[in-house]
């Protein structure tokens, strides 16, 4: 056993240096040291476990995970495109709705006055109570799934677009009152490009909340496929290593998401000083 802890010590001291060393150098940090802390976590990982003898039913070495992971490949690429096809619509319904009904908000002071206080109703009704109910009104496939990420997307868009469509500084307003803009004018040139920022914000924040969403609702009912179908009854199998080749799939996916907005915001505000840096 002391073996693998010292084994685990060397490895976490040649990551630090390594992370040290690339901090020095920003271009090659930015790619290098998530990759080289991402690696040393999961040689960690192995070398704990092996060092301490866990059993594998609590806690599988990443080196089993990757062997179920290698050989379970289409059993969780049907997973994964089954439970994605939830996570997309509910997604676009969802913070399509955030948008649109921020929009209402901002033009009408009555419905700021009532539906705000809708929307975090919205946000705080709990998962485990909406998803068998959303599972009974749509069914067993993924349109109850995409009801479900619809629900956890509103909210978040909801308030990050009321807050950005109010960005505009008031001298920046003043301007375009001056020369005769009307709202939708206003609304186009101005206020939704300085409220770029927060749009982007509620967009990246639900990538991850409609992942979690889908998952979840999958425990409630679901065809035999699914992410959350397998991860539930993997766990009642004591298959463990393929709960975590299930988890390494959403973490992979959901990261992938979060980048791919992450890359249309670098590329639409380029403009913003938080991107020019």
């Amino acid at each position: 056993m002391s073996g693998w802890v010292l084994l685990a010590l060397a490895l976490w001291l040649g990551a630090w240096g390594a992370n040290v060393w690339l901090t020095r150098r920003t271009k090659a940090a930015r790619w290098l040291a998530p990759l080289i802390f991402g690696a040393t976590l999961l040689a960690l990982w192995e070398a704990m476990v092996r060092g301490f003898g866990i059993s594998p039913v609590l806690l599988p070495p990443p080196s089993a995970i990757a062997e179920r992971f290698a050989g379970s490949t289409p059993i969780l690429w049907a997973d994964f495109v089954q439970t994605f096809r939830g996570v997309i619509a509910g997604y676009a319904i969802g913070c399509g709705a955030g948008f649109l009904t921020a929009l209402a908000i901002d033009r009408s002071p009555f419905l700021k006055a009532g539906l705000l206080p809708v929307g975090n109703l919205a946000a705080a009704l709990p998962i485990v109570g909406i998803a068998p109910i959303m599972v009974m009104w749509f069914g067993f496939d993924w349109q109850s799934k995409a009801a479900v990420v619809a629900i956890m997307c509103f909210f978040p868009m909801l308030v990050n677009t009321v807050a950005g469509l109010s960005a505009a500084e008031a001298m920046q307003r003043d301007l375009m009152r001056t020369y005769a803009a009307s709202y939708g004018q206003t609304l186009l040139r101005l206020r939704l490009p300085a409220a770029a920022p927060f749009l982007f914000n509620g967009l990246k924040i639900c990538t991850t909340l409609a992942l979690i969403g889908a998952i979840v609702a999958e425990f409630f009912g679901t065809p035999i496929v699914g992410m959350g179908f397998r991860i539930s009854t993997e766990v009642g199998r004591m298959n463990v290593d393929m709960v975590w080749a299930e988890i390494a799939v959403a973490a992979l996916a959901g990261s992938a998401f979060y980048g791919i907005v992450a890359a249309i915001e670098r590329a639409v505000t380029f403009w913003h000083p938080s991107q020019r840096g």
